[in-house]
């Protein structure tokens, strides 16, 4: 529970890919940190469904929160991305998590947000194999591995590297310290549907 008072914004649309979401939130959730599920639109709060048919429910919107309330953003895979980097909202909170110093982490897909943020020129990344040019084209150096840390930006390609993606957000976490602020449970956000 070394997470405590930390609040992190977990960013969904549409196709996510559901171990991407669901395993981060629940590692997060046990480490103490309090998660914000932050859709584009109010309907979100009725329900998201993932690629594989897991369903979320939103905290909140886009519109309802700020980049100041977050210790970190994480931004999943899936089908997801290119649902939220057509939302300058979503951008400038991305551009300002960074830009805070505060860690942000996308996977699989994710650094398209990025790259449409333009958040990835001079930096070092990783993602799935079908975004490499995409994040070349942006401006970063790519490498072809489970996690790429660079700064407060961390990357990953796939779901087989969750459990590396997570542990390298929990430690740029955990290097923040502790500001005391409040650690309210993650309650029964995912369901899965068959």
């Amino acid at each position: 529970m070394d997470l405590a008072g930390k609040k992190v914004a977990v960013l969904a649309a549409p196709g996510f890919e559901d171990s991407e979401l669901s395993e981060p939130v629940n590692a997060l959730g046990y480490a103490g940190a309090e998660v914000v599920l932050v859709a584009l639109a109010e309907d979100d709060k009725q329900g998201i469904r993932g690629k594989r048919g897991t369903v979320v429910t939103a905290d909140a919107t886009i519109d309802e929160v700020d980049a100041g309330d977050f210790d970190a953003v994480v931004i999943p895979g899936g089908k997801s991305p290119a649902h939220l980097r057509r939302d300058q909202r979503i951008l400038d909170l991305v551009n300002a998590v960074l830009e805070s110093g505060k860690p942000v982490a996308a996977i699989c897909h994710g650094p398209q947000v990025l790259a449409a943020a333009g958040a990835l020129k001079g930096r070092t990344a990783t993602s799935y194999r079908s975004v490499r040019k995409e994040v070349e084209a942006a401006g970063a150096r790519f490498l072809d591995e489970p996690v790429v840390v660079d700064g407060n930006l961390i990357t990953s390609r796939k779901p087989d590297d969750i459990p590396r993606f997570v542990n390298a957000l929990i430690a740029a976490l955990r290097e923040q310290g502790n500001d005391g602020g409040t650690n309210e449970p993650v309650q029964g956000k995912i369901h899965q549907q068959g």
